[in-house]
């Protein structure tokens, strides 16, 4: 390769790399510094050392933020995927208006999560909110239901995240199930098989590599989501749907309707780094089981 061509390159890519040092390795460094630091954004920090992990670890306002993360992950995905997968399946076939269907199914998945949130807001609303008022002239329900209060937040926004979730991995499951041999159908049916096993003996097996490419991704987005949580509730009502990254942004930028209304930059940087250490070792454990589950195909 010419000098000439490298130059070139480097150009191409300066904008690309100036983007990911300023607002990716400065503000990890930044906030790395400010781990061992009692500072509120304003004045001269002061060094207190590990101060700040010990005051995680007492924290209880942020270990029920893990618990909720966790609730909220694995509601998450216990149905997310298996929807997915069916959706992926019914419309692989050659049905009348497949690709209008697809498109439907897809179409959350390009829209901003705050603008779904709010959508969400007016549907799910206790007072006026559309399924209440339908609920109430179908007879189904008696009194509007507080959808957002203490005892239906946490599965009212995980219901917004699957829906919001299931397109996207149900285009990566038809992207998998068009690499499938129909061969392999013909031959089972040929020896007898049903719909039922074709699916779980040929399908599920083909489909372990997309399965696992799925899982880490819904694994790491769930534990990392907080935007519709924040848009919806902020973390209420009491705390039921804080979870992990929602804490942390509210202690760089405080709400005022919540506890957590003064900037706490030291301590944010703090439990930030604890809550993405609990990620990665999570994701690592995922990687260690992925590792032994490619063993089988």
């Amino acid at each position: 390769m010419t000098k000439r061509r490298v130059f070139h390159s480097y150009v191409f890519i300066a904008p690309s790399l100036v983007l990911t040092l300023v607002l990716g390795i400065y503000p990890i460094l930044w906030a790395f510094r400010f781990m061992f630091y009692d500072y509120p954004g304003f004045g001269v920090p002061k060094f207190i050392g590990l101060g700040n992990f010990a005051r995680v670890m007492e924290d209880s306002q942020f270990w029920l933020s893990v618990y909720n993360t966790f609730l909220y992950a694995a509601g998450k995905i216990v149905f997310t995927i298996p929807l997915s997968l069916i959706l992926a399946v019914i419309l692989n076939r050659a049905m009348k208006g497949r690709q209008l269907l697809r498109a439907i199914y897809f179409m959350p998945t390009i829209i901003s999560a705050s603008v779904m949130s709010v959508v969400f807001g007016i549907v799910f609303n206790s007072f006026n909110g559309i399924l209440n008022q339908y609920l109430l002239k179908l007879g189904f329900i008696s009194q509007p239901i507080e959808w957002l209060g203490p005892d239906y937040a946490m599965i009212t926004v995980i219901i917004i995240a699957i829906w919001g979730a299931i397109g996207n991995y149900m285009i990566l499951f038809i992207a998998g199930l068009q690499n499938i041999s129909d061969d392999l159908y013909e031959a089972a049916s040929i020896d007898g098989a049903n719909t039922v096993q074709k699916f779980w003996f040929i399908t599920i097996p083909m489909l372990g590599p997309i399965l696992q490419m799925v899982m880490m991704l819904i694994i790491t987005v769930s534990l990392k989501g907080y935007e519709n949580i924040m848009v919806l509730t902020e973390g209420g009502p009491f705390g039921k749907t804080e979870v992990m990254f929602l804490y942390v942004y509210k202690l760089f930028f405080p709400v005022s309707t919540t506890n957590a209304n003064v900037q706490q930059i030291g301590y944010g940087s703090a439990v930030g780094f604890v809550t993405a250490v609990m990620v990665g070792l999570i994701t690592l454990v995922y990687f260690a089981l992925s590792r032994r589950l490619n063993k089988l195909y």
